[in-house]
């Protein structure tokens, strides 16, 4: 059995090995052991500061093997984009354009505007899970488990959530968006631009062609891909679309691929987590599965049959005491099913 809980300053060695694993496109990953300590750092700050306000810090989760305790999975729920750095997209335009002298000529053409945005939502991503643990739910519970984080504490983050969803590459991590229209500009690779955007945003400001760009003028294979979604993330896109989620008009600037934004309120995953009394019992309990969650150490989820009576979920004492509930104690439990009537 999984658990999903706050990253801590011990796991460092052991997430720097997990997200060694990451493809190239993961663009958040790909970073080194100094960079992710800082990363694991301000998220454990974050778990545990005082302030209630929404600021850029990332507040890191990480999926456990019940069996091993090994780290199998990981995900992050970034608090605010923007900021210091603006975050940069790709604003997708139609114009439409007709000829005066000749009425019924008309030319609609789509377009591609830099956008920099300082104040902008709140984004969740950087998630990954071990192939071999793929299925089974694991994922869905892993990516699901941010949305708990959401409703426990809704004054950390913006009334809007975007998911930047990685773009389609070939099997060597190259992106036909990037080498027709970025790679002549910013003169690297993508995995270079990947890695670079990691440190620091200035470069893209400095070296991003500065007027739109006409998508009539690309070739074929890159505009097939403009908004299109990587093979492996499309159960994620599927995941967010039944939770509310809709895709924008704004696209990655890397490799092209679709931005989803949801408002917080209208989260189908925050809509069915509440607050409830936990009551313990030692008998079996044939019922469906919820998330359970509680700030326990930041953050701590598992997955477990339970009872919800009113304001009060009745769990297995086990299953308590892995999510290191006590009698009586609070907890957020989630129904894991978008159509659920128990909310």
């Amino acid at each position: 059995m999984e658990i999903v809980r706050a990253v801590r300053a011990d796991d460092l060695q052991a997430l720097t090995d997990l997200i060694g694993k990451a493809t190239y496109g993961l663009t958040s990953l790909q970073i080194n052991q100094s960079q992710l300590w800082e990363r694991i750092e301000r998220s454990v700050f974050a778990f545990h500061r005082r302030s209630q306000s929404p600021a850029g810090e990332p507040y890191v989760l990480v999926m456990e093997d019940g069996e091993t305790g090994n780290l199998i999975g990981t995900s992050t729920v970034y608090a605010k984009t923007g900021g210091y750095e603006p975050m940069y997209v790709y604003k997708l335009q139609t114009e439409t354009q007709q000829c005066s002298h000749v009425t019924d000529v008309q030319a609609r053409h789509r377009t591609l505007h830099l956008q920099r945005i300082y104040d902008g939502p709140s984004e969740i991503g950087s998630l990954f899970l071990l192939r071999r643990f793929r299925g089974h739910g694991r994922g869905r519970f892993l990516s699901l488990a941010r949305f708990a984080l959401l409703a426990q504490r809704p004054h950390r983050f913006a009334d809007v959530v975007i998911a930047q969803l990685r773009g389609r590459c070939d099997s060597q991590g190259n992106s036909p968006f990037w080498e027709f229209v970025m790679r002549p500009f910013f003169k690297m690779t993508f995995s270079q631009a990947d890695a670079l955007s990691t440190v620091s945003k200035t470069f893209i400001e400095q070296l991003a062609p500065r007027y739109p760009l006409y998508l009539d003028l690309l070739p074929r294979s890159a505009r097939d891909v403009v908004g299109a979604v990587h093979g492996e993330t499309s159960p994620a896109m599927k995941l967010l679309s039944a939770e509310g989620f809709l895709t924008t008009d704004q696209i990655d600037i890397f490799d092209a691929g679709p931005v989803m934004a949801c408002p917080v309120a209208q989260i189908k995953a925050v809509q069915r987590c509440r607050r409830c009394t936990v009551k313990q019992t030692t008998g079996q309990l044939n019922q469906p599965v919820h998330m359970i969650s509680t700030s326990k150490g930041g953050f701590r989820a598992i997955l477990a049959p339970a009872t919800v009576q009113g304001d009060t979920v009745v769990l297995n004492k086990i299953d308590a005491q892995r999510a290191r509930i006590g009698s009586t104690s609070e907890a957020w439990v989630m129904a894991m099913s978008v159509h659920s009537t128990n909310h």
